[in-house]
């Protein structure tokens, strides 16, 4: 069974849409050897100064700093416009030796020589251009043409600081202005520190830290980017703290492929790669996103007004370290994370030049598929913990969690297909209340698609998809989590197939998904449920109508009990007459045979009646989104199948039985989904019910298919019309 289900999650990874393939591509990295420290911001004078000569502007902006810091600025501006330089990249390219520190004064910071198309062999670079339209370089390019792609470019210097003056990040502004992938890029800077100032409007990312082994962000603001406000990647030791990142079409911070020091390890962990604390972001796709990231703490920020509060994932492949695991997020804030960005796609905004699209007026335009309305999604994920955060205000759901199978990263291994969301916990979290103690609930408190093991949510969790959840055990957390499901419920898992086609590039949103506007009958839950209800309501039909010819012949009286009564009323075998009125009675005796006829039809009238119920609430649970209702459909449905297999037994007992038992597999199925998840089935009650019910159905169109009566002359003699 678990091959099969293996194969199954493999055929979905083939099927996967292109739009789900790439997202953040760089060049092929080394995960540092975790040998360095997190830097310590460093007092004294600094080494050299950046400012811009117009003093003017400058007085302006330091009108209103406290009487101290103005009177620092004015010296360090008059012994700048002496010895300092007019913009960053002068000031980096005159670092000459690890441990300096350079200050910018207050001021906007356009880099305008860095601004320049590339020229000469800078021009035509031979290396590989990625799907979103820029080259990947290798360390030794951005060497040789540093503004191919940054604003700012700090290649390979160790333990520098660069701190701006002013009062807060906003006195200082390194800008842009669209013009480059990168407003700053710290390659390969062991040690390096940022603190106090703005970086924005980029193609990409503001501030960009890669291949660096000890890292401070401090008091930084990143603003309207297409894509990452910070992005850092494949680093260790590092820490963002009191940052503020908006107006990002992709995460507001992104810590992808952090050092995967805890891979192999359970909840016990030594130490995390990175940090993050005190920050805010918000008004972004995305308030936070790792893809890998792995061993991550992320305590004490607030996630808010974004699509997603929070994401972590499994699903863009040539990153290191997946699949996700061991991040840890606790004592965060994350409420109203219901911004629907994607009407900038619907409307063209998104399609105009990044400069065009009004981002400094609100427009974010998503890179993403996100279902909006949720607080911290996980897709495909492991050993995270979710512990003593507050959540409250999302129109979605608090939590949403569901697998990735291996193959959407590149791996073919049959054995490793399911092998996320495993192991995470959510313990200790406040659902639906501010900390002033209003209500504000959120839609649901849980979206889970059923896949993993392990994975455990606390005891007080409101609505939730699925209805029961397994609880995680205090005093022996190894034994904490329920069933060890290899494949999502099979609707959810085409839910999130559907989903995935979304593309920013080809402003593509897929109908039917409700993470892009889809509701009502719209969504493809309600659509799939609508279909199947039709099928089984016209099978319920027809089994009714069968019965009650037989239980009325056509112009006869009812049947006695035991007796099939013909339509000359005689108590004869159907049909012996001859008389083509018992035609019908004699193939409706082919469905309920001879036995029991009344107490057969009035099981299948109750049935059908009930039945009916089941399939219309089930169509209206699947519009809504209800999984408790979804159960008592369930319920209903299964209260037709036992009474038409009860009906059936008689005249056909293999049909019958195997009726009985799909009526079974129902009830199970509504167990698993709103009482107790059983623990003993690889695969849900779901897969199996659905598959058994496709065949079930083809055996009825079989059942109920009319046969040609023999005549009396093809009737040999002494023979019965069989039953």
């Amino acid at each position: 069974m678990r091959r099969i289900a293996m194969i199954v999650a493999l055929t979905s990874g083939l099927l996967l849409p292109a739009g789900a393939a790439l997202a953040h591509e760089e060049r092929p990295v080394t995960i540092p050897d975790g040998t360095g420290t997190v830097p310590v911001l460093r007092a004294g004078q600094p080494d050299l100064l950046v400012c811009t000569s117009d003093r003017a502007d400058f007085e302006r902006r330091i009108a209103a700093f406290p009487e101290e810091l103005k009177q620092r600025n004015l010296g360090l501006f008059a012994r700048c416009q002496k010895n300092g330089v007019r913009n960053l990249q002068e000031a980096v390219d005159q670092v000459d030796r690890p441990g300096m520190t350079i200050a910018l004064l207050p001021g906007l910071y356009r880099e305008e020589p860095s601004q320049a198309a590339p020229t000469g062999e800078c021009a035509d670079l031979p290396a590989r251009w990625s799907t979103w339209g820029y080259q990947i370089l290798s360390f030794e390019q951005q060497q040789r043409c540093p503004h191919n792609q940054n604003l700012v470019a700090i290649l390979g210097k160790k333990n520098l600081q660069i701190e701006g003056t002013g009062a807060g990040p906003l006195d200082v502004v390194i800008d842009a202005e669209y013009r480059k992938l990168n407003a700053i890029r710290a390659d390969r800077t062991d040690g390096v520190y940022f603190k106090n100032f703005t970086a924005q409007r980029t193609t990409f990312n503001s501030l960009y830290v890669l291949e660096t082994d000890g890292f401070v962000i401090d008091q930084v603001l990143t603003r309207w980017n297409d894509e990452y406000g910070f992005l850092t990647f494949a680093s260790d030791h590092g820490l963002y703290t009191d940052c503020e990142a908006y107006g990002n079409g992709d995460g507001g911070l992104y810590p992808g492929s952090a050092s995967n020091l805890n891979d192999g390890r359970g909840h016990d962990v030594p130490r995390y790669a990175i940090e993050i604390r005190r920050c805010k972001s918000h008004d972004n796709a995305l308030g936070y996103s790792g893809t890998a990231g792995d061993s991550m703490w992320v305590h004490d920020n607030e996630f808010y007004d974004n699509m997603v509060g929070a994401t972590m994932d499994s699903l863009w492949p040539s990153h290191p370290g997946l699949p996700q695991n061991h991040a840890k997020f606790e004592n965060n804030k994350i409420y109203d994370n219901n911004r629907d960005y994607y009407r900038h796609t619907r409307d063209g905004t998104c399609a105009k030049p990044p400069a065009e699209r009004g981002y400094e007026r609100g427009v974010v335009c998503s890179q993403v598929g996100v279902p909006p309305g949720t607080g911290i999604l996980v897709a495909g994920g492991n050993y995270n913990v979710f512990k003593n955060n507050q959540l409250w205000g999302h129109q979605g759901a608090a939590f949403h969690l569901f697998g990735v199978p291996a193959f959407i990263r590149g791996e073919s291994d049959l054995a490793k297909q399911a092998d996320t969301s495993n192991y995470n916990r959510y313990e200790g979290n406040v659902f639906g209340v501010s900390p002033a103690g209003e209500r504000r609930p959120n839609g649901r408190d849980v979206w889970w698609d059923g896949q993993g093991t392990g994975n455990c949510w606390q005891g007080d969790t409101g609505a939730s998809s699925p209805a029961v959840l397994p609880v995680c055990a205090d005093r022996a957390p190894e034994l904490s989590g329920g069933a060890a499901r290899v494949l999502a419920e099979p609707v959810k898992i085409l839910k999130l197939y559907l989903c995935a086609d979304f593309s920013a590039s080809d402003a593509r949103l897929p109908a039917g998904c409700d993470w892009f506007g889809a509701s009502g009958l719209g969504r493809v839950e309600a659509q799939l449920a609508l279909g199947g209800s039709l099928v089984l309501g016209l099978l319920a039909g027809l089994f009714w109508w069968r019965s009650r010819c037989t239980a009325r012949p056509l112009g006869g009286k009812p049947m006695a009990d035991g007796v099939a009564a013909g339509p000359t009323g005689d108590g004869g075998v159907p049909g012996a007459a001859g008389d083509g009125g018992g035609t019908g009675a004699a193939v409706s005796g082919v469905v309920l045979g001879a036995v029991s006829v009344r107490r057969g039809h009035r099981l299948i009238v109750a049935g059908t009646v009930v039945g009916l119920i089941g399939l219309v609430l089930d169509v209206v649970a699947a519009a809504v989104d209800s999984p408790p209702q979804a159960g008592v459909a369930l319920l209903f449905m299964a209260a037709w199948w036992l009474c038409l297999g009860t009906a059936l037994r008689a005249g056909r007992p293999v049909f019958g039985w195997f009726t009985i038992v799909v009526g079974v597999l129902a009830c199970a199925d509504a167990f698993d989904r709103v009482v107790h998840l059983i623990p003993i089935l690889p695969l849900g009650p779901g897969w199996i019910r659905g598959l058994v019910t496709g065949f079930w159905v083809l055996c009825a169109v079989v059942v109920l298919a009319p046969r040609r009566s023999r005549t009396a002359e093809e009737t040999p003699a002494g023979a019965g019309v069989p039953t």
